[in-house]
């Protein structure tokens, strides 16, 4: 053997395997070795047993200043690859785990995350809460403190008690889990994986083979001691009323989508609240019993409407409701302690939208955990009247809806099941706890699985001083809702014309201060005005009517003024909503003459005048 070449006995899981290698070689080399000899990626080498001192893998520090011939090197398998970690350490723990990072000091994810404004705040915020002297047990001075006035931490189990609180706050949790001596340092989170671990090349795939290397780990459902959001509310009663009114007028059920944004809630200690600024009902088939949401190819364009109006998509809404005497008003109460809160569809439901608007963390491995969407439910109360119940489902359901575990029942709305294997899919064992007859608390294989475990309650509420974001309607009759496809409903040219009569030329603001109305002039296919809209909707925004005014300037503007004047001037089909002068009086007498000629008709979205035998319009080629 040369003189530079010494032996290495790398020690693993596998057994002894002996190294040759140079002692000029840099320590680099030698992972690079190991892993060529053990084929094996990921790992670190150590010089004790108990992995106390790593030899780090560097390309400066040669292997015969750190070993000499006969060395024996202890091998652990880790996260990540050990030719780019300067060092890791490792929990090993289901609900939380470290991460590798660059940064020695800190083991949190190496993602650079954005979090929410509301959320960025509270981390900064001081979040304890402050008590004032007791004038009975305090005996110092006024500057000074002692336990009985001290700040608490807003994770204070008394106190939240006291004030009744049932859940902690998102960031009150996170206060309570860096509250330690290592002050959060190895703290993450890490979402639940209910699904086989790819890649694994020690047996066949599933059906054929599984180890316990990538089998996911068994679940064993708890109530979530926290939630994301602990408030809703809606800006005013306003709002929810015209999204009862499809109900009201057809006995059917609806849902929409909650359009809002996130503010502090002082209530609670460093609490969030959903402030709801406005509903927007998607495409959707409905009726007593049932809805059936529709794809929607304008969703896109609502989203990018809100985000111009700085709102954003904070939850969904839908009605419940039978009703029981409609001459004094009353619905039948369906849901309740007796009955169930929520059926395990719309639990699954909520999942998934909820999958879909995750909650940006930086204490999240991946950078997302939870979720701060919101579900509210229109039902009737014990008293029998109208309300409103919030919900959320944790961070487990969301896990379970993710990987296809978790189905309805036929017969039980109450209750959800658990898939079994097959051979497409392996679902892992889940189970809950209750407590039997004897009062012994006993555990249970979740098939079937009450939803109520997957569950977290959200207060929702209206403020007593109304806010309007959007415009306040008195006595004028506001724009229709989209995708209400009943009389007096519709949204089309003929009650856009209706609409803007109404208004005065100095109420240009207010009038186009309605989120719906918005929403149908940026989808509008007949007039260019997406490109335009822009200032409109900083205007709207900001309230600043002089922005406003310049943007009725606008050519594309004028011309869709033009052609609502002509519509409204002799022709144009006939609408449901009234209208605002005499203008539109005229538009309809001049429409029901025109209606007389069978050799002609008016098209009712550009007001051109088409002749009998056609279907459609010739100028925007719209039916007839």
């Amino acid at each position: 053997m040369p003189n530079d070449k010494i032996l290495i006995r790398v020690q693993s899981a596998e057994g002894i395997k002996r190294i040759e290698i140079s002692s000029k070689s840099n320590l680099k080399h030698l992972y690079d070795s190991v892993q060529n000899a053990l084929k094996v990626d990921g790992f670190g080498l150590f010089k004790e047993r108990n992995f106390l001192t790593e030899l780090q893998a560097s390309g400066s520090q040669l292997v015969g200043t750190s070993l000499k011939h006969g060395d024996m090197v202890y091998l652990k398998q880790m996260a990540g690859t050990s030719s780019r970690r300067t060092s890791t350490t490792v929990m090993d723990s289901q609900a939380f785990k470290t991460s590798t990072i660059s940064n020695p000091n800190s083991a949190r994810p190496s993602i650079n995350v954005v979090e929410d404004d509301v959320d960025q705040a509270l981390s900064k915020a001081d979040g304890t809460i402050k008590r004032e002297r007791d004038s009975k047990l305090c005996h110092h001075n006024a500057n000074g403190r002692c336990v009985h006035c001290s700040a608490l931490e807003p994770y204070d189990e008394s106190y939240l008690k006291e004030q009744k609180i049932k859940h902690l706050s998102f960031h009150s949790y996170i206060r309570k889990q860096t509250s330690g001596m290592d002050q959060g340092k190895y703290f993450v989170f890490d979402d639940i994986n209910c699904r086989i671990k790819p890649g694994c090349r020690e047996h066949p795939p599933w059906p054929k083979g599984i180890c316990s290397k990538c089998q996911p780990s068994a679940i064993t459902l708890n109530r979530q001691t926290y939630r994301h959001v602990d408030n809703v509310m809606f800006e005013n009663t306003k709002i929810v009323e015209r999204f009862l009114n499809y109900w009201r007028t057809t006995g059917h059920q609806r849902m929409g989508y909650l359009y809002g944004t996130y503010e502090q809630h002082t209530d609670v200690p460093l609490g969030i609240r959903a402030k709801v600024a406005a509903i927007y009902e998607p495409p959707q088939e409905s009726t007593r019993d049932s809805i059936n949401i529709q794809p929607d190819e304008f969703a896109d364009d609502v989203d990018a409407v809100a985000s111009a109006l700085g709102l954003k998509k904070i939850g969904w809404i839908f009605t419940d409701l039978i009703t029981e005497d409609a001459s004094v008003g009353t619905v039948k109460q369906i849901r309740g302690i007796e009955s169930h809160f929520i059926t395990a569809q719309e639990c699954i439901t909520a999942g998934e939208l909820q999958n879909r608007h995750p909650n940006p963390c930086k204490y999240a491995s991946n950078g997302v955990f939870g979720s701060k969407f919101v579900t509210i439910c229109v039902t009737g109360d014990k008293t029998k009247q109208v309300h409103m119940e919030g919900y959320a489902v944790s961070a487990q359901c969301m896990a379970l809806v993710r990987d296809n575990c978790l189905i309805p029942t036929k017969d039980a709305p109450e209750l959800g099941y658990v898939r079994e294997s097959t051979d497409k899919q392996y679902v892992p064992d889940v189970f809950y706890k209750e407590k039997d007859q004897y009062g012994n608390e006993v555990q249970r294989l979740a098939r079937p699985l009450p939803v109520e475990y997957l569950l977290v309650d959200v207060p929702a509420s209206t403020p007593l001083q109304p806010i309007y974001t959007f415009t306040e309607y008195d006595k004028r009759q506001p724009f229709p809702i989209e995708n209400r496809y009943i009389d007096g409903h519709l949204q089309d040219f003929n009650a856009l014309s209706c609409y803007l009569s109404a208004w005065g030329e100095e109420e240009f603001l207010e009038a186009i201060s309605d989120f719906h109305l918005l929403v149908y002039l940026y989808k509008m296919d007949m007039l260019p005005l997406r490109q335009h809209m822009g200032p409109l909707l900083e205007a709207v925004r900001t309230k600043n009517p002089n922005e406003a005014a310049q943007f009725k300037v606008v050519d594309v503007w004028k011309l869709l003024e033009s052609l609502i004047q002509a519509s409204s001037g002799g022709s144009g089909g006939t609408t449901s909503y009234p209208s605002g002068g005499a203008s539109a009086s005229a538009g309809a007498a001049g429409s029901e003459a025109m209606d007389l000629d069978a050799n002609t008709w008016t098209c009712n979205h550009c007001t051109f005048i088409n002749r009998g035998e056609l279907t459609s319009c010739e100028i925007c080629s719209l039916p007839r």
